[in-house]
C-alpha cells in the first residue's frame, strides 16, 4: 500500500503549513526496517530502535518556501559575516575565534570568501507563526547529506510505479552536489578531479563507506573523485600534473578532528599546493551563532524587504554582553533581561554542533541560568535566542520487532540542503516517541528522514 491519505491529525495537531497528507507504509514494518537499516550500514550512524515507516511530507509550497527562505537568509548571513571585518585576520578578532580555528585558509582571499557558502543547511522548526530558522550550518561536513540520499533511495524504490513514476518529488543532495562541483570544475578552469578529505575515525567505525557512498556516485556521473584520509591527502597534490586533484570536499570540522588527535597539517599543505576544498574555512564565521545575532538586531546596510524577511523567519537573537538593546519597541538592558526571562530564552556558544553548548532556559534551574547567563557574557561569545516551541506533525513510525506501523506525534527539525545555491533535498530530525528537547540524531530516541514534497 503506497497510498498518498489524507490525516486528520495532522492539521489539528499542528500547523495547516505541515499540510494535510502522509503516504502510507508501502511494505511490510519488517522489510521498510530492513531496506532503511541498510542502506545506511557502516556509516557510523547511530542504531535508532524507531524508524520512519514512510517519507514525511509537505504540500510544495511549504517545501520550496523552505529553499527560498534559506537562499536569501543565506545571502544576508555572508554578507554579514564579511563585513565584520575587511579580512580573516580582523574577522578571527572580531569573533574572538579559538586558535583551533586559526588554520586552514587559502592564501588568496577573494578565493577564500568565494567558496565559503557552497554547502549549506539550516536547522528549522515550524512554531505558531510558521518556518522559523534557529541557526545556520554552513560546511562541507554538515550531516544529513549521506543520511538523506539513503532515506530516498529507499523510498524512492518502495513508491515507484512500474514505469518509474513517483508520486512525490525531492532533489537528491549527491547528484545536486555533482551539478555544483561541475560548475565549480567550469569556473576554475581545473580538471573535473575531486577528492574528498575526511576521515573515517570521524564516523567512529573502521569503513569509509560513508565517504565513498558519494566518491561512487561522482565516479558513476561522470566526474573522478577520491577519499582522501589526512594521512594520504598528499597524493592529491605530490604527483604528475594529470593526476592531481585541484578541487574538492573539505568533509570534517576542526573540533572533531581536535578531539580525535587528528593532524590538520596534511590538509594545509593540500590547500598550499593548489587542491582547493570548499567550502572554505571562512565558512566558520557564516556558521558562528554571532552572525545570527548581528543580523537579528540588523545592519545599517539592510533594504526594508530583508529587514522583514528577518524579522519574519529569524526568532529574536542578541549577542550578550552587558549592553542595552531592543526588544520590540522597548530598549532592555540585555543582562537583565536575561536573567528575569529565563523560560522565554535559549542560550547558545557561537561555536557548537550536535546540540551541544545549548542552553534552555526553561529546562535550567534559575541560579545555574543566571550562572551561565553572567558567565556567556562576560565572554561576549554567546547568543540568547527566543524560545520557539515547535509544532507536531504525524509520522508513520516503525519500532524494533514491530509487525505494523504506528502513527506518532512529532516535531521536526527541518534541514534544507543548499549546494551551490541549489536546492539539493530536506533533512528532517525529530524525536521518534514524542520526546521534547534539543534535537541530535546521537541523542536518545531521535529518528531521522527524508522529506519530500506532494
Amino acid at each position: 500500500m503506497n497510498a498518498l491519505t489524507p490525516s486528520g491529525t495532522r492539521a489539528a495537531s499542528g500547523h495547516p503549513w505541515f499540510g494535510s497528507h502522509q503516504f502510507a507504509p508501502a511494505a511490510s514494518a519488517d522489510t521498510v526496517r530492513q531496506m532503511l537499516r541498510h542502506e545506511i550500514r557502516d556509516t557510523g550512524w547511530p542504531y535508532q530502535p524507531l524508524l520512519p515507516g514512510a517519507p514525511l511530507t509537505l504540500p510544495r509550497a511549504s517545501y520550496t518556501e523552505l529553499f527560498r527562505v534559506t537562499a536569501a537568509l543565506l545571502d544576508l548571513i555572508r554578507r554579514t559575516a564579511l563585513e565584520s571585518a575587511p579580512d580573516t585576520a580582523g574577522r578571527l578578532a572580531a569573533y574572538a575565534m579559538p586558535e583551533s580555528e586559526h588554520q586552514l585558509f587559502v592564501a588568496d582571499q577573494f578565493t577564500e570568501e568565494r567558496y565559503a557558502d557552497c554547502v549549506a543547511r539550516p536547522d528549522v522548526v515550524i512554531g505558531e507563526n510558521g518556518p522559523q530558522f534557529l541557526e545556520f550550518n554552513v560546511s562541507g561536513a554538515l550531516g544529513g547529506v549521506v543520511e538523506t540520499h539513503c532515506r530516498l533511495e529507499v523510498w524512492r524504490r518502495l513508491y515507484a510505479d512500474d514505469q518509474g513514476r513517483l508520486p512525490f518529488a525531492s532533489q537528491d543532495p549527491f547528484a545536486v552536489r555533482a551539478g555544483m562541483f561541475r560548475d565549480l570544475v567550469a569556473e576554475l578552469g581545473v580538471a573535473p578531479r575531486l577528492a574528498v578529505a575526511g576521515s573515517a575515525r570521524d564516523q567512529g567505525v573502521e569503513s569509509a563507506r560513508y565517504f565513498e557512498i558519494e566518491t561512487d556516485y561522482l565516479n558513476n556521473h561522470g566526474v573522478t573523485a577520491r577519499f582522501f584520509e589526512p594521512e594520504d591527502l598528499h597524493e592529491a597534490w605530490d604527483c604528475a600534473p594529470h593526476l592531481r586533484y585541484p578541487l574538492g570536499l573539505r568533509n570534517f570540522t576542526i573540533p572533531d578532528w581536535v578531539d580525535l588527535g587528528i593532524d590538520r597539517a596534511p590538509v594545509q599543505a593540500a590547500l598550499d599546493n593548489g587542491c582547493l576544498l570548499v567550502g572554505t574555512q571562512t565558512s566558520t564565521f557564516l556558521s558562528s551563532k554571532l552572525t545570527m545575532g548581528l543580523l537579528s538586531e540588523g545592519r545599517p546596510w539592510m533594504s526594508t524587504a530583508e529587514r522583514a524577511l528577518v524579522d519574519r523567519y529569524l526568532p529574536w537573537t542578541r549577542v550578550l554582553s552587558q549592553r542595552w538593546t531592543n526588544r520590540g519597541d522597548q530598549k532592555v538592558d540585555l543582562v537583565r533581561f536575561a536573567v528575569d526571562n529565563r523560560e522565554l530564552l535559549v542560550l547558545k556558544e557561537s561555536i557548537g554542533m550536535s546540540g551541544k553548548q545549548v542552553v534552555l532556559g526553561r529546562e535550567t534551574e534559575q541560579a545555574a541560568w543566571e550562572a551561565a547567563v553572567h558567565r556567556a557574557a562576560e565572554a561576549g561569545t554567546s547568543v540568547l535566542q527566543d524560545f520557539v516551541a515547535p509544532l507536531t506533525c504525524p509520522q508513520v513510525m516503525i519500532a524494533d520487532g514491530a509487525d505494523e506501523a504506528h502513527e506518532a506525534s512529532v516535531a521536526p527539525v527541518f534541514g534544507p540542503l543548499l549546494f551551490g545555491g541549489r536546492p539539493a533535498g530536506i533533512f528532517a530530525r525529530f524525536f521518534g516517541d514524542g520526546t521534547a528537547g534539543v534535537v541530535s540524531v546521537y541523542g536518545a530516541g531521535s529518528s531521522d528522514n527524508c522529506v519530500v514534497a506532494v
